[in-house]
């Protein structure tokens, strides 16, 4: 079988990582799989040092003739079995290059964020009828992409992300490698959240419940992992200003970006995701997969992943309060964060491993190939 995927983006995150990652497997694992993509990207470049055999395209907006009738040629020439778009934009340039060539080759289109903006006029109608099949990452995503779309609910399709849960290994991985790098002691906990710093992404509410729960104990410490993205400089510092006004700055470790994630999530005692709506929340499966008990916003994606009261605990989102009530819990009651650990190690393998997600997107695939 021989696909095409396409992630026209010239960013460089979450979505493109996930696009490469899949190309790669679905290269290791028999399916003969190129990559269309934005020329000279951060992701064109990444995949070439893969090996992957890429395409490069100009196609920035809705309505390109040229890179049209180019696309056209490029999908005539090949002669794929399967197109798979990771983005609606690319399906712009798709769908019109494959009418053109006049080709009845089958298309995938994956949805990983929600959207406000209804589409369901007669030119988005033309777009998306021309798609076969729609994956999702998570429920709510299922939900807004019938909404706002002109698929029908048949033709929507649930497959979580993956990750590799032999990488995010909390046996292969020294515990206390990241605390001792910031000298957090044998008997201190290690409360941790990982995000980008960006509004939404409860860094508020982790500060503020930061400032309740250290009233009570003399023996926590609060980490925040991640960057801001660009143009988020400004949030990140205003981050970084309301933890110094709260006086929790001495209790605070800002970490920045980290590549040694299972490193750092292993340091934790408890991980905190307190997004305010996520689409998915690969950082809580990656944390989960490291054997950490969790206290999780009661909303959108999370709630495909987090186990209430078995992984997790929820908190209603956008409420400190509740959050630090939360993580109280499980700061009195170490028997139960290893318990939790335990489950949420279980259930990221069992639900999450990035062999499950390859074994059931090839599957999608061999049922147009039949």
């Amino acid at each position: 079988m021989k696909v095409l995927h396409t992630c026209l983006s010239s960013s460089w995150g979450g979505l493109e990582m996930y696009s490469l990652q899949t190309v790669e497997q679905l290269n290791n694992n028999g399916i003969k799989s190129d990559l269309l993509c934005f020329q000279n990207s951060r992701l064109y470049y990444e995949a070439l040092n893969k090996k992957i055999r890429v395409h490069a395209s100009a196609f920035k907006n809705y309505f390109h003739p040229a890179i049209v009738f180019k696309t056209s040629g490029l999908l005539k020439k090949n002669n794929f079995d399967l197109i798979h778009c990771y983005a609606s934009k690319d399906l712009w340039l798709i769908v019109p290059s494959l009418r053109l060539a006049g080709l009845k080759t089958p298309l995938i289109f994956t949805k990983h964020m929600g959207s406000y903006i209804i589409k369901k006029d007669l030119l988005h109608r033309w777009i998306y009828s021309r798609v076969n099949i729609a994956t999702v990452i998570s429920s709510v995503i299922a939900k807004n992409l019938a909404e706002t779309t002109p698929l029908i609910k048949e033709k929507i399709l649930l497959l979580h992300n993956g990750i590799d849960t032999n990488f995010f290994d909390p046996s292969t991985v020294d515990h206390n490698l990241v605390r001792e790098e910031f000298k957090i002691s044998e008997g201190e906990i290690l409360i941790g959240m990982m995000a980008r710093f960006s509004p939404g992404k409860g860094h508020e509410e982790f500060i503020y419940s930061a400032k309740e729960l250290i009233k009570k104990y003399d023996n926590l410490r609060f980490m925040i992992i991640g960057e801001p993205s660009k143009g988020e400089d400004k949030y990140a510092a205003e981050t970084k200003t309301l933890a110094s006004e709260l006086d929790v700055i001495d209790r605070l470790i800002f970490t920045g970006f980290r590549k040694d994630a299972p490193e750092v999530l292993s340091a934790l005692d408890i991980f905190v995701f307190p997004s305010h709506a996520e689409a998915f929340g690969l950082a809580l499966v990656e944390a989960m997969s490291m054997g950490k008990p969790s206290v999780c916003s009661n909303s959108d994606g999370v709630l495909d992943i987090a186990v209430n009261n078995v992984t997790s605990f929820l908190f209603e989102k956008k409420d400190q309060m509740d959050l630090a009530k939360k993580i109280e819990l499980l700061i009195v009651n170490e028997k139960l964060r290893n318990e939790f650990g335990k489950a949420a190690r279980k259930h990221a393998v069992e639900m999450f491993d990035l062999s499950l997600f390859t074994k059931k997107l090839i599957g999608i695939y061999k049922n147009f190939n039949q």
